[in-house]
């Protein structure tokens, strides 16, 4: 069996979920925080739109934004000679595009579940919005965005319809888990399917078991 599509699924979902913790808690908290209810539901509407858009109309605008046309595509083939689309980086973008919701949700929902007696208990106390958020805020959010997180990994790893659009199906290079599934199915290896499919029922398995850790955990606090 080509071990390949394992190593390259396993690397772009942890790079993704990198990129997608960052974004993900940093707007989540933004949303949480915005106090006008019409901007709220406007800017969670965007952010939670690849959620719900089919994976390949996600795969379309990325391929219409970092394609070699693409404004974001043509500046970095013209200023620094990197071609984005059909390449590893390419995978990673597909991932981190379809897995941002999962993870914005989870965060945006712990954040808004945190008691605001603690917050305002810390204000009195002066303590500055940003330390509140990182002692305060963050912690007791803790369960909730790792349950994201865990998600959002999952999502990734699976993530079939936006990878082949803007990366393709590249033996060695892009050619992820859901990719060589289909791959090998197509050209009748139903074996080396088989297995591919169990790994990638193990992986999503152990990511809801690691869901309802951090949910009970959730719960308790």
């Amino acid at each position: 069996m080509d071990i390949s599509p394992i190593l390259i699924s396993m690397r772009t979902a942890s790079v993704s979920i990198v990129v997608t913790f960052f974004f993900g808690l940093f707007l989540a908290k933004l949303v949480a925080d915005t106090r006008r209810r019409e901007w709220k539901m406007i800017l969670d509407g965007i952010f939670t739109l690849p959620l719900v858009l089919p994976p390949t109309v996600a795969g379309f605008f990325l391929l219409y934004i970092f394609g070699v046309r693409g404004p974001v595509g043509k500046f970095f083939l013209d200023f620094f000679s990197v071609k984005i689309v059909f390449s590893w980086p390419a995978t990673v973008l597909a991932s981190a595009a379809i897995s941002f919701p999962l993870m914005y949700r989870s965060s945006r929902g712990a954040l808004e579940q945190v008691d605001p007696n603690l917050v305002y208990a810390a204000r009195t106390l002066g303590m500055s919005e940003g330390a509140i958020f990182r002692k305060v805020r963050f912690p007791t959010a803790l369960p909730g965005i790792a349950g994201g997180m865990v998600l959002a990994f999952a999502r990734g790893l699976g993530e079939f319809g936006a990878t082949a659009m803007i990366a393709g199906n590249i033996a060695g290079k892009t050619r992820t888990l859901p990719l060589a599934i289909y791959s090998e199915v197509s050209a009748g290896n139903m074996d080396r399917a088989y297995n591919y499919v169990i790994i990638i029922v193990l992986f999503s398995f152990i990511a809801v078991a690691l869901m309802n850790y951090f949910s009970i955990r959730e719960n308790k606090k």
